[in-house]
């Protein structure tokens, strides 16, 4: 072989391999800022409660990857006020029944998730799936949930309570105004338990 042709192929190996071992440096480094700025805070938890970052990470990745599976549902004009009533029941009820009411909260945005077709086998899996496009809603959500986790003899106040109710609020404002059918969006409801959007007023207290 001509000593210069094998010069330029040994050459041009060495280039290839270069760039592959600099490519196995940089993916990992991408995915790691990708995932970063996808889920904020969603990943800083993850990291903390997983066994190491490249878990973490591979549990985050896998969300995206079911998400985009999912087969989400727009919901109708009429089944999205009847949500919204649903609501204003649970925040009157609140004021002589807190805790009932922060429960009836929870099983009400349960079905609506459901109906639109998110996964809801417990509160890890819906708070998975929320992750991905809410990741802002997820801390609240579980902060939520821990209040109706049982606590023995030492059952949540009426602040806690009403800040759980905030917050399953917020998460059906949302998915409901993001679930009206794409032609419909301007007619979709105002924010549950708030007569002015911009007010988003909190739940009444308890006496």
């Amino acid at each position: 072989m001509n000593p210069a042709l094998t010069i330029g192929v040994l050459v041009a190996l060495a280039i290839l391999l270069i760039a592959g071992a600099v490519a196995l440096v940089l993916t990992p480094a991408r995915r790691s800022r990708h995932l970063r700025r996808k889920f904020g805070a969603e990943y800083d938890w993850e990291v903390e409660h997983a066994r190491d970052r490249r878990a973490a990470e591979r549990e985050l990745a896998r969300r995206e990857k079911r998400y985009a599976k999912l087969n989400l549902r727009p919901l109708s004009d009429a089944a999205r006020q009847e949500y919204t009533g649903k609501w204003a029941a649970i925040q009157e009820r609140f004021v002589d029944a807190p805790a009932d009411a922060v429960r009836e909260a929870d099983r009400l945005l349960t079905r609506l998730m459901s109906d639109r077709g998110y996964p809801t086998g417990g509160p890890e899996q819906t708070a998975a799936a929320l992750s991905v496009e809410r990741p802002h809603a997820v801390a609240g959500y579980r902060a939520a949930c821990a209040v109706l986790a049982p606590r023995g003899s030492d059952p949540p106040g009426t602040e806690e309570l009403r800040v759980a109710l905030v917050h399953y609020r917020d998460l059906l404002t949302e998915i409901l105004a993001s679930a009206a059918p794409p032609d419909d969006r301007a007619g979709t409801p105002q924010p549950v338990g708030s007569r002015d959007p911009s007010a988003r007023p909190d739940p009444p207290p308890a006496h």
